[in-house]
């Protein structure tokens, strides 16, 4: 038997206001390529359909397309809901859809009940194991303490007691954080009381663990695999290679593995240094067309700097600055015996902050703040004896 290890489309999901349905559109098609070409015979979705629990349109009308797909193509489906899905929306109807070789696993009652494939060799028992809430699963099982490890545990306990009297191979789908792989920036935290990971050893003694949660595909041992998300979300995720796995069954279980690339619609970069390095070093013509996150390290914010980098990167999408400017302790207060103009208080706070005073296209925009800020242009705030709380007050609408 070969199966399609794959999870967390996202489908509707951005990337930095940037749209992703069309480039999602285009990893269904290359699924259904390698589905055909691959000769597969069982597709596992882990998890993470849809990106929020209330998809919008345009990735409710992607998923039907691409299960009807499925569904007139050579392979089976075996599909679970994540922790970005909602499992009611997503099992909807799935008594009915089971008919056309599509198999939704949403419920926590139906844990250690398997969809059973036939091969050449015999069948394999398929455990889809939805996300496992550990309130929700608490709850319903009953469990004495409310924790990852204790609902996966016992969906396993389930799983187990089904296998020991059935015997053969078996594939678990998990939707979980497991110990021994590292997260991205783009999962949603799903820790309870600070602890997220499971063991890895909560998976033995099964054919093959299809995971689904952490966007990097990752191999915890040969038959404990991340597939990771067919597409980046975060630019942590740029040096990840995106895909699915191919996974063999014999007659006795796992025999091979391989990793299939998925089309990369747009490379992602991080770039960091000055403005004027950024825009005239001829090593990063490479990420002219990428999406970019760029790090400034100039003393100084430069002025319209996106606008600008924009010209040589049109695609640069986060943009930070990190001053190399002296970093100061803490501002002395004003001494009162010495009273100072509001917008002298302010241009040495400039000053002190960053290290170099403000221009004077910077000095008139102040003077439009400070006078903004006070009832009576002619009265210096910081100055007048209102006290510790308005000057506080002052400060945080000006800053």
């Amino acid at each position: 038997m070969r199966i399609l290890h794959t999870s967390d489309w996202h489908l509707g999901r951005s990337f930095h206001r940037e749209g992703m349905l069309g480039h999602q559109a285009a990893y269904v098609d290359h699924l259904l390529s390698v589905v055909e070409q691959g000769e597969v015979d069982v597709v596992c979705v882990s998890g993470d359909v849809y990106d929020r629990a209330l998809p919008q349109v345009d990735a409710v009308r992607l998923a039907s397309e691409a299960l009807a797909r499925l569904a007139a193509s050579r392979a089976k489906v075996v599909i679970t809901s994540g922790n970005h899905d909602s499992a009611q929306r997503l099992g909807f109807g799935s008594e009915l859809i089971d008919a056309a070789g599509i198999f939704i696993r949403t419920d926590l009652a139906g844990v250690g009940r398997p969809v059973m494939l036939p091969d050449e060799h015999g069948e394999v028992a398929f455990y889809g194991l939805p996300y496992l809430d550990p309130d929700a699963a608490r709850a319903a099982w009953g469990l004495e303490s409310r924790s990852h490890q204790a609902a996966l545990g016992e969906a396993m306990r389930r799983v187990r007691a089904d296998l020991d009297g059935r015997g053969g191979r078996s594939v678990v789908m998990a939707h979980a954080f497991v110990t021994g792989a590292e997260p991205s920036d783009s999962e949603r935290d799903i820790s309870v009381g600070g602890v997220s990971m499971v063991p890895a050893s909560l998976f033995e003694d099964v054919s093959y663990a299809a995971l689904g949660h952490l966007h990097g595909r990752h191999t915890i041992t040969e038959t404990v695999r991340y597939s990771g998300s067919p597409l980046a979300y975060s630019f942590s995720e740029a040096n990840h290679l995106k895909g699915s796995w191919l996974i063999d069954l014999d007659e006795s279980g796992f025999v091979a593995s391989e990793f299939v690339e998925a089309p990369v619609p747009r490379k992602l970069a991080r770039l960091r240094g000055t403005l004027e390095e950024l825009l005239s070093d001829p090593r990063h013509e490479v990420h002219e067309q990428s999406w970019l996150q760029i790090t400034l390290t100039d003393r100084i914010r430069p002025a319209q700097a996106m606008e600008r980098l924009r010209r040589r990167f049109p695609h640069t999408l986060v943009l930070g600055f990190e001053s190399t400017a002296p970093v100061l302790g803490a501002l002395s207060r004003p001494d009162p015996s010495q009273p100072r103009r509001d917008i002298d208080l302010v241009t040495e706070f400039v000053a002190e902050l960053r290290g170099e005073r403000a221009g004077k296209a910077e000095l008139a925009l102040l003077q439009t703040a400070v006078d903004a800020c006070c009832e009576d242009p002619e009265v210096d705030t910081l100055n007048s004896a209102a006290g510790d709380a308005e000057e506080e007050e002052w400060l945080e609408v000006l800053f």
